[in-house]
């Protein structure tokens, strides 16, 4: 098939992602759309739908992943487009949503055409990307990629005590095992930013090349508990006191390494919490991200190294590692495909990473993915307040579809 100049209704887009936001609409016109959920049911229901009207053969796999395909001429493995539509409680109407109907979106296009793809066209919703209900996120597409194991996952259980798998089947989404995505050409998903880079620097389109590694621990500070008025400040054990000059020192030391790393202490417990007592324990956590391994092994030793800081004020302190994940790379063929429809199209860009997990970063474990970014208004994203042009988004899905017309002459 020849590479054709075409792009995308961008009205129809639009239509359609206010279409889905109605699925779990807020009073703030954010959406909150738990995966399994009553709303899930019905969006999945009117994508369902959608594709049948198109003539796509649709199927579900045993995890609720929905495959939508329009097939080729040639039997080859398909070019996926996908993304998630579950959404976190009060998030917004474009985080993973855009990455679905995008692939609708192409291949509405391509019928609208009469192009007959030589490589079929999938359209994929992965189930529980985001694990706002059931943990962990990206639950389905860990299974597909076998970082999850799926007897343990089909028994998480939500805040009611119901289960993932119970859940499953009581939205009838619980399909075949054989209906998986084993194989793929590519797997394509455009996102939305949730981060504020190309907002700032006018650009419409990022090129992603990996999602960043990262470690997470937990670091525990133990001093002793006493009266906070009668006992003399040189002799006392006050984890918190000490707390402060180990994130202090720990910050000094981290800032050093490289502009990229990001880090952060998201979680901080003081005991006993009681305005009369010196705290006797203080459990924090600190997370960072980078793409180079050997920077996040010099944050695991600077906070490994916290525990024989002479800041600890005779407090002792431990460190305990979490977790952590390798940066996963885009496979480099369909990030060039991406950068040179990017340029086709004129469209201005930049390539970036990725610092927020994603299903394409557990698919690229065994097939060749890509992904794209659309500006977020002000990085806001899982909160009502997530905003992207329509404008943008048309631009992200021409992107796709520019993408997948490449992959195809090739």
């Amino acid at each position: 098939m020849q590479k054709q100049k075409m792009l995308i209704n961008g009205e129809r887009l639009k239509d359609s992602l206010e279409k889905f936001a109605d699925f779990g609409r807020t009073a703030n016109n954010g959406v909150t759309r738990l995966s399994l959920s009553e709303e899930d049911r019905l969006a999945r229901n009117y994508f369902r739908s959608c594709c049948e009207e198109l003539g796509l053969d649709v199927k579900v796999d045993d995890m609720g992943n929905m495959y939508a395909t329009l097939a080729g001429t040639e039997d080859k493995p398909p070019i996926v487009i996908g993304s998630h539509l579950d959404s976190v409680k009060k998030g917004g109407r474009f985080d993973g949503v855009l990455g679905v109907l995008a692939g609708l979106e192409v291949v509405r296009t391509l019928v609208d055409n009469n192009v007959k793809p030589k490589i079929p066209v999938t359209i994929a919703n992965i189930t529980n990307e985001e694990g706002a209900r059931f943990e962990p996120s990206m639950m389905a597409s860990g299974v597909l990629s076998g970082k999850f194991d799926k007897a343990k996952m089909v028994q998480s259980t939500d805040v009611d005590g119901i289960t993932f798998g119970e859940a499953l089947k009581s939205i009838g989404y619980e399909g075949d095992e054989a209906n998986r995505l084993k194989e793929a050409t590519a797997f394509i998903e455009i996102h939305i930013e949730q981060g504020p880079i190309l907002e700032h620097e006018n650009l419409t389109i990022g090129v992603v090349e990996c999602v960043l590694g990262m470690c997470c621990y937990e670091i525990e500070v133990t001093g002793e508990s006493d009266h906070a008025g009668t006992t003399p400040m040189a002799m006392r054990k006050d984890a918190l006191f000490a707390t402060n000059n180990l994130i202090t020192e720990a910050r000094t030391k981290l800032n050093a390494l490289d502009n990229d790393l990001v880090y952060t202490m998201g979680r901080l417990n003081v005991l006993p919490n009681i305005h009369t007592v010196i705290p006797n324990k203080v459990i924090f956590t600190l997370e960072a991200r980078h793409q180079n391994p050997a920077t996040i092994q010099k944050v695991e030793e600077i906070i490994l190294g916290l525990t024989q800081s002479s800041a600890n004020e005779g407090c002792e302190v431990k460190a305990t590692k979490l977790w952590g994940r390798d940066t996963v790379w885009f496979d480099q063929e369909i990030v060039d495909s991406v950068e040179q429809a990017t340029q086709t199209l004129g469209y201005s860009y930049k390539r970036m990473v990725s610092g927020a997990g994603h299903d394409a970063q557990f698919l690229a474990s065994y097939i060749p993915s890509a992904m794209i970014f659309a500006p977020s208004i002000n990085g806001k994203s899982h909160s009502e307040e997530e905003l992207t042009t329509y404008e943008d988004c048309e631009k992200g899905v021409n992107v796709v579809l520019e993408t997948v017309l490449s992959l195809q002459s090739k």
